[in-house]
């Protein structure tokens, strides 16, 4: 890798899905995988292109019992371009002689280039170079080309262009018992002697799909149609020496696109008005070199170039044509099938860092959730409670999609799957609304729309809650937490924990917010808000009490992640690392063994110490004195070694919590915890999963450990709070922010010195706490503060 490049160098089929997923383009309405154009879908390559928010449910036989899942849709794939000698098999890396292959991620320009030698024998070669880009400034377009260069012969080169519509979801192999045929009613057809296009639907949401090619050359370009693909000829005269280019423009439209009449028609036309490759490359470039420069991010070293690849997946999945679209956080980002594109508490390590470069985007994934409230209610209305129960997985209305099975690899058995009892997604969803507003000063969403998801939240936490006569305290129970690992008690006959400390502790943060944000309504709107939520000052003085009262457990001096914790057994850490090596699903080697992980203190992932990654030490001890708790620095320095040791990082964000925790902890261990975060993706290191998709997640919690963890930042009252702490790993960085309608902030730490520079402009000055002062700077000011050692 390079500063602003991403490079692989030789073909390595057993990395091809990896690349796939690193090598994604998209622009925040679609993305389309890194596979090489002539390679078809196998066990190898694994194209797939998808847009935002499409979905399809389907029901599938699994284990004796119907289950049903909905998945975000691979769509039609527009890349199929292959190439063949008169008479001969088409070439592809896996049949054919591969000289030399390079790839290239151009990560300034969102374009992927690709070099392949393919020999031909008797000194013959075909260099095939190629270019493709997803636009970044008209989301409905992406462009193709490619370069033939005939050395030590001249000759025809046939070349054959598809749109193909035969494609299913098959990227993730524990999902192949499933139903992945979501596409039906496949028409192709011919729109201009150059131009193809083909439409489809899928099968149970009914959006209807549809793409138009465009494909040009120095040949004359045969249309037919072998359904379930639109295909497009060339014969090309090759030269010695001399490259010959095939373009190919495609446009993508479904039906739940605004301002258009018809999804084909709209393919067609934007097609046929499109500019050539050149001309379409300018504004794309122009787009991508503005998102750069609202992100900027400025971290040396091989820390800084990850980064950098990490911000790029995340403005590809989420960037500022998010804001127009019906979306959430897919936590595989659009760059493959895992997790069947659903939306989970991954907006928590996502929206922070969106709040302070695109409040429009985070606004919108927000309205995502808002959207959706009335589900939540009906979802907690069926199960006998009140206010907004949200689903673990959310997909395209709301309702919990939750998968009833999933599969153990290891002992291949279909096991229930508990983890739609993860309420604490509503936590999450909260804390985003109050972040969000915090961070760009929006009034009218919080006493809007976030006002009510607050409300219906802390409803439900208020309904959820029981009081204890023997603890004088409110109990949580039947839930399960972050870690996901422990779902139900040894020997439980039902699943559900009971007070898990992550959950009662945000609930009661929630509850406070919430109260806050009430108090604070302009009479008008509150009574209005009262009105249609039957809210009564009764019920505001017991959500009061409830958020002073609710238990968090105890055991050992440290906090217990849920109660009864401290009574399970030891696990022999060391004897499992000695027999398995890797054991980071941990829960998946006890069950094929006959054991369950419900009887260890052994933990998948954060948990308890997510508290610490959420809120500032002052503001958790704040939460802890308002449950009549004290959580000093040392009792919290016992629980963050208790869980240290047992806990076995089963998920790519554990190693980004627990960097960011210690960090604020200043403890030396935590740089490993960071570079392992760094590292999750681009080294796989949960083991073939990142060809599956990203980890959208754990890629923007690595950005925002720059932004806000290091430094300290919170955004709360106005002012920007900074409290940097130092980490030997990564102690020179800046970034530039936006800020309650400031644009381009920029921060810039090095060496003890903290640079702080306000661009012009005609919006208020801005308050900066530090631990030792306040400063107040003017727009077009620039101060550099010496931090207190």
């Amino acid at each position: 890798m390079t500063g602003w490049t991403w490079e692989y160098e030789g073909y390595a089929p057993a990395d091809a899905r990896l690349r796939e997923s690193l090598c994604t383009l998209g622009n925040g309405y679609f993305a389309t995988r890194g596979a090489l154009p002539e390679c078809a879908a196998d066990e190898v390559h694994y194209p797939g292109t998808y847009v935002a928010g499409c979905y399809n449910r389907l029901t599938s036989e699994v284990a004796g019992r119907q289950v049903e899942n909905e998945d975000m849709v691979n769509l039609p794939n527009w890349l199929p371009l292959r190439f063949r000698l008169p008479g001969e098999p088409w070439l592809t890396p896996d049949t054919a002689t591969v000289l030399d292959h390079h790839e290239t991620l151009h990560l300034a320009a969102g374009l992927l280039e690709r070099s392949t030698r393919y020999g031909l024998g008797t000194g013959r070669a075909l260099l095939v170079r190629q270019h493709r880009f997803v636009h970044m400034a008209d989301p409905h377009l992406a462009a193709l080309r490619t370069e033939f260069t005939a050395e030590g012969f001249s000759g025809t080169l046939e070349t054959e262009a598809a749109l193909d519509g035969g494609v299913t979801n098959a990227g993730v192999a524990r999902y192949r018992d499933l139903d992945g045929r979501h596409l039906t009613h496949v028409l192709t057809g011919t729109a201009a002697a150059d131009t193809v296009w083909l439409r489809c639907r899928t099968r149970t949401s009914d959006v209807r799909v549809a793409l138009a090619a465009r494909l040009t050359s120095g040949a004359s370009v045969r249309n037919r149609h072998d359904r379930p693909r639109a295909l497009q000829t060339t014969r090309l005269e090759l030269a010695a020496g001399r490259p010959a280019t095939v373009d190919k423009i495609v446009a993508l439209h479904t039906s739940r696109d605004p301002a258009i009449s018809d999804p084909l028609h709209a393919a067609v036309d934007r097609v046929g008005r499109a500019g050539g490759f050149d001309e379409l490359l300018v504004p794309h470039l122009t787009a991508w070199h503005q998102l750069w420069r609202r992100a900027e991010l400025d971290v040396p070293g091989e820390a800084g170039r990850i980064l950098r690849l990490h911000l790029f997946h995340v403005l590809q999945t989420l960037s500022p044509h998010t804001a127009d679209l019906d979306v959430g956080v897919p936590a595989r980002g659009l760059h493959g099938e895992a997790y069947r594109g659903h939306v989970f508490w991954d907006e928590l390590f996502v929206l922070p860092y969106l709040n302070l470069h695109f409040p429009e985007v985070s606004r919108a994934l927000l309205h995502y959730r808002h959207r959706r409230l009335e589900r939540a209610r009906i979802a907690a209305r069926d199960a006998g409670g009140r206010g907004a129960m949200y689903p673990w997985q959310s997909g395209s209305d709301g309702r919990e999609e939750t998968q009833q099975l999933h599969l153990n690899p290891h002992s291949g058995r279909w096991l229930p799957d508990h983890s739609h009892l993860q309420h604490h997604v509503g936590s999450a969803i909260a804390y985003n609304v109050w972040q969000y507003c915090e961070a760009s000063g929006d009034e009218e969403f919080l006493h809007t729309k976030g006002a009510e998801m607050l409300l219906q939240i802390s409803r439900f936490w208020a309904d959820s809650a029981s009081y204890d006569d023997r603890l004088g305290r409110y109990r949580i129970k039947g839930v399960v937490g972050p870690d996901e690992y422990h779902d139900a008690y040894p020997d439980a006959v039902g699943p559900g924990l009971d007070d898990n400390a992550y959950t009662n502790v945000t609930a009661a943060w929630v509850l406070t917010r919430t109260l806050d944000v009430l108090r604070g309504l302009p009479e008008p709107r509150r009574r209005e808000l009262d009105e249609r939520t039957g809210l009564d000052a009764g019920e505001l003085d017991e959500w009061d009490h409830l958020s002073r009262t609710l238990h968090v457990p105890f055991h050992d001096g440290v906090i217990s992640q849920f109660e009864g914790y401290g009574e399970l057994a030891e696990l022999d850490w060391r004897g499992y690392r000695r027999r398995y090596g890797d054991i980071r699903r941990l829960d998946r080697i006890l069950e094929a063994e006959g054991d369950t992980v419900n009887r260890y203190q052994a933990s998948k992932q954060a948990d308890v110490l997510m508290l610490g990654y959420l809120f500032s030490p002052t503001e958790l001890q704040g939460v802890f004195r308002r449950l009549g708790l004290n959580l000093d620095e040392r009792t919290w320095r016992r629980t963050v070694d208790h869980y240290l040791h047992r806990t076995s990082h089963g998920s790519t964000l554990s190693g980004l919590v627990h960097g960011r925790v210690l960090a604020r902890a200043r403890r030396a261990d935590a740089w490993k915890f960071c570079q392992e975060a760094l590292q999750a993706d681009i080294a796989d290191i949960q083991g073939g999963t990142t060809g599956e998709g990203i980890h959208l997640g754990a890629m923007a919690g690595t950005l925002d450990l720059v932004q806000r963890g290091l430094t300290g930042l919170e955004t709360r009252g106005g002012a920007l709070w900074l409290d940097p702490v130092p980490l030997p790993g990564l102690s020179s960085y800046g970034f530039t922010l936006r800020y309650h309608g400031h644009w381009g902030v920029r921060l810039r730490l090095e060496r003890g010195l903290l640079e702080i520079a306000v661009p012009s402009s005609g919006r208020s000055p801005i308050d900066v706490h530090l631990p030792d002062r306040t400063v107040r700077l003017q727009p077009g000011e620039t101060d550099r503060l010496v931090l207190p050692a």
